[in-house]
């Protein structure tokens, strides 16, 4: 009988080996279905984050719907704003002279005997769709110097989009006397 027990205690050690390395197997399979775990909760997470951007969308749509309607009840105000122009920082005459010297001092390094400025492709070139014609045009009769000419004289008042008139850019020292002086 003894030999039972030994085979029972033998056979108790191998179901007991046998659990043993079951529990092992369980605990080494545990963290792989964890991390499998963790990346369902995640995606899941990110599902419920998206589905929570997308309502908050919705109803941030429909929030402008709302402030439509608001406008729509007071129009009068905005057609105030509409008529109201908008403010235009002209450019000034200086800057304009400052333009047209620079011109003139470039045709002269290039050894060009003159150049030809007419008012309104100088506005254009300067100030696109402003309305600034005066200190255009008075500009181009403040740079000119004796010798120099009109190309197109307009009148008169002297202003004109038409207004052109030659420089010459050989000589330009400060000693040439102005033209209207």
């Amino acid at each position: 009988m003894p030999r039972k027990k030994a085979e029972s205690a033998t056979t108790v050690e191998k179901t007991e080996k046998a659990e043993a390395v079951k529990e092992e197997k369980k605990t080494a399979k545990k963290p792989a279905k964890t991390a499998a775990k963790k990346t369902a909760e995640k995606k899941t997470t990110a599902m419920k984050t998206t589905a929570k951007a997308a309502a908050e969308k919705k109803t941030a749509e429909k929030k402008p719907a709302a402030k439509k309607t608001a406008a729509k009840k007071a129009p009068a105000k905005k057609a105030a704003a509409k008529k109201a122009e908008p403010v235009v920082n002209k450019k000034s005459v200086q800057h304009y002279e400052d333009v047209i010297n620079w011109k003139k001092g470039e045709a002269h390094a290039m050894d060009w005997l003159y150049i030809e400025i007419k008012a309104g492709d100088l506005l254009t070139e300067v100030e696109a769709g402003v309305d600034n014609l005066d200190a255009t045009c008075q500009a181009i009769l403040n740079c000119m110097l004796e010798g120099d000419g009109f190309i197109y004289d307009p009148g008169e008042n002297k202003v004109s989009p038409d207004l052109t008139v030659r420089y010459y850019c050989d000589n330009l020292s400060e000693d040439r006397r102005k033209y209207f002086e």
